[in-house]
């Protein structure tokens, strides 16, 4: 368990997430997202390749179930006893024909009632197909329901220390960025600014260390600016071309992702033009953001701001974010988009995210924001203007 989360923290996490189980009228809550188990109850190993699960009743004690091998693991990460851990057998690892959730069924029909209200993550990227086929094949009687985000919603409110590690990882990027903005240069190799950029993420800080972020560095170049998500190559930097760099810095899973744009030589009138006109615009959508407006509300400041300038973006800006683990950072509810009307509350991080992709080239600007008494607070603090490079 980490020194920033102590047992008054986790009680009070169960306890609202329990709090939305009763009101979605769930008797039991079966937990597959990695992010979630780790803010629940602080289970932390690279295991989440092969099935595991929490099950957390309405009532009662918790349940872990994990591979064999990784339960010692949950031991020692969590403050979970001896007897709330359950670890399957090595020959379910991957084996046709079985599933471990085969025996995840077996262990909740003797635990939970005939009829109950079994609600399952149906949405999270390790919740397979067979997984839920297993699981109802195996344990019949009870209604499986699709929980939607629960546990992702009772994240979307940071507590103080949530937000103290973010924090950390705010002064932990400052440092990755400013790593990787040296590292782009003409004639050296994308790969050899990655391995650059990768060491100072866990390098972090003299004061604390930093954890694998949930996402590789993305920093697409020259005419891979045009569309998003591209990583690296071998292939050198070369003059005259921009580079657009999108990573995050993460202290125990908390996550503080930044995007900046940097250009090697003389950048085009265009590209300055919009980067002016982004950054205007992201002051408009800060300035917007306070306690009891909508997400929506933040998009159109935005919007309208940056049509001025004969611009559009049609993806959202800007999504909650805190605890990460592969393959994304984002907790996958609130989004700073037309038609979400979620209200603002103090305590909600979000990374206010703008790229421009455009025909011949493309700019990235971004920030992680908390949502204040007062209004914003940027967590990281660096420069936002275009990086230039002659």
């Amino acid at each position: 368990m980490s020194e920033l989360f102590g047992r008054a923290e986790y009680d009070a996490r169960l306890r609202r997430t329990r709090e939305r189980m009763s009101a979605q009228g769930l008797d039991a809550l079966v937990v597959v997202e990695p992010a979630n188990l780790y803010y629940l109850t602080g289970y932390d190993a690279w295991s989440f390749y092969t099935p595991q699960a929490l099950v957390v009743p309405l009532e009662g004690e918790l349940l872990l179930f994990t591979r064999a091998i990784d339960a010692p693991g949950a031991l020692m990460t969590t403050s979970l006893a001896a007897e709330q851990v359950i670890g399957f057998p090595d020959d379910y690892v991957q084996q046709p024909g079985r599933h471990p959730f085969d025996v995840l069924a077996a262990e909740l029909s003797e635990r939970v009632r005939p009829g109950a209200r079994i609600g399952l993550e149906s949405d999270a990227y390790y919740f397979s197909s067979r997984a839920d086929q297993a699981l109802r094949f195996g344990l019949s009687g009870v209604t499986f329901v699709d929980s939607g985000e629960l546990v992702n919603w009772v994240r979307v409110v940071k507590s103080a220390a949530e937000l103290e590690a973010m924090r950390r990882a705010a002064r932990i990027v400052e440092r990755v960025m400013a790593t990787a903005i040296d590292a782009v240069d003409a004639g050296i190799r994308q790969c050899d600014a990655a391995a650059e950029i990768m060491r100072a993420q866990a390098r972090g800080t003299e004061e604390w260390g930093g954890d694998y972020p949930a996402i590789v560095p993305m920093m697409p170049s020259g005419p891979g600016t045009r569309t998003a998500h591209l990583t690296w190559s071998d292939a050198p930097f070369r003059q005259g071309e921009a580079t657009v760099i999108e990573l995050a810095a993460a202290h125990r899973h908390y996550h503080c992702p930044m995007a900046r744009t940097v250009f090697l030589g003389t950048p085009p009138a265009k590209l300055r033009r919009t980067s002016e006109a982004v950054m205007e615009g992201l002051e408009a959508a800060l300035d917007t953001v306070k306690p009891g407006v909508r997400c929506e509300e933040v998009e159109a400041a935005w919007r309208r701001t940056i049509a001025r300038h004969g611009l559009e973006k049609p993806s959202r800006i800007g999504y909650s974010v805190g605890i990460g683990y592969p393959p994304d950072w984002g907790e996958h509810t609130l989004s700073l988009r037309p038609g979400d009307r979620t209200e603002l509350a103090p305590g909600m991080t979000f990374h206010l995210m703008l790229g421009m992709w455009l025909d011949e080239i493309g700019l990235e600007l971004s920030e992680v924001v908390q949502v204040t008494d007062s209004g914003a607070e940027c967590l990281a603090r660096f420069p936002r203007e275009l990086a230039v490079k002659r």
